[in-house]
């Protein structure tokens, strides 16, 4: 019994806690007995990952800037505008935005290719909602200042283009952008209107870089005539709008320019609300339309939220409704 008991007392030491180290986990297991990696291991196995991740990574951005350099998609729409002069007819009106020229998505051989395309659509007006530079300095401006103006030169419309300011053209040189737009043959709108044909359009400068201001554009509109409508860079303008407000034309999104799965875009670009992101939105009484734009910014890629342009047909309204 006594060498039973010895041999018992052999065995549970063999199996319990070692004296002194009691409380730590073996080294070659983890909680729950799953095998643990030592260092070497780990490393071994990030050398074979890493190549992989790198890999994927080019190959995502490779697509997205093969998708930021597409040719836009034409989108179409009909506008009715209730002030619409009874004996006018209705405009073919192309829309373009956000052009951001001198970044990987978008050079002059690429913007000559869209203004072919616009003029294909043979418009009667133009309208073209700001931010023509990609950048942030006065730099980058003067660097595509001549290609702009070549490329926008070729645009035919009737009734002529008319443009507004963005945040990239007043965060780059304003006033190198005014010269190579007016160069071109292109109205600029800052807080203006004019009138086109039946049209009263009003430009409003941009909202996002505080220099909108909405009052005294719908007071020229007013004194204008005709059937008005709104065309500036910022949607954000849109929450500004008094009740009954002119169709309002806006752009500086991109549609989000990369909209991720699940979770849409991972910055937001508008300040006030997600409503304004895309497309044409009914909102308390007006109607928003918000092109994706033509380019890109700060990084040249777009993923599910392509370059597009838009042709309107405005016309008259229902007078029943």
């Amino acid at each position: 019994m006594k060498s039973d008991a010895g041999h018992a007392s052999m065995c549970l030491h063999r199996v319990g806690a070692v004296p002194g180290i009691a409380g730590r986990t073996h080294p070659e297991r983890l909680r729950g007995g799953v095998p643990a990696l030592n260092p070497a291991t780990m490393q071994r196995r990030l050398l074979v990952l890493l190549p992989a991740v790198i890999v994927l990574a080019v190959a995502a951005f490779v697509a997205g800037v093969w998708n930021a350099r597409a040719d836009p998609v034409v989108r179409q729409a009909d506008v009715k505008l209730h002030d619409w002069p009874g004996d006018a007819a209705p405009l073919r009106v192309a829309v373009m935005s956000d052009i951001h020229l001198g970044s990987l998505a978008m050079d002059q051989a690429r913007l000559d290719r869209i203004v072919r395309q616009v003029n294909a659509l043979r418009p009667d007006l133009v309208l073209i909602a700001g931010d023509f530079i990609n950048g942030y300095g006065a730099a980058d401006a003067h660097a595509v200042e001549v290609p702009l103006t070549h490329a926008l030169s070729h645009l035919e419309a009737p009734l002529g283009v008319v443009a507004v300011p963005g945040n990239h053209d007043h965060g780059t040189s304003m006033a190198a952008v005014r010269t190579a737009l007016t160069r071109a043959g292109i109205t600029v709108l800052a807080n203006e209107a004019l009138r086109r044909g039946p049209l009263a359009i009003g430009g409003v400068d941009d909202d996002y870089s505080h220099f909108d201001n909405l009052p005294a554009t719908l007071d020229e509109l007013r004194r204008t005539g005709g059937a008005a409508l709104l065309l500036t860079h910022s949607p954000d303008l849109a929450t500004k709008l008094p009740a009954q407000a002119p169709f309002l034309i806006a752009g500086h999104t991109h549609c989000g320019q990369v909209q991720l799965p699940l979770i849409g875009p991972p910055i937001l670009p508008v300040r006030t609300s997600r409503r304004f992101l895309c497309g044409l939105v009914s909102d308390a009484g007006h109607q928003v339309l918000v092109t994706a734009g033509l380019g890109t910014s700060d990084i040249p890629v777009r993923w599910r939220a392509p370059p597009d342009l838009w042709l309107l047909t405005i016309g008259p309204a229902d007078p029943d409704r």
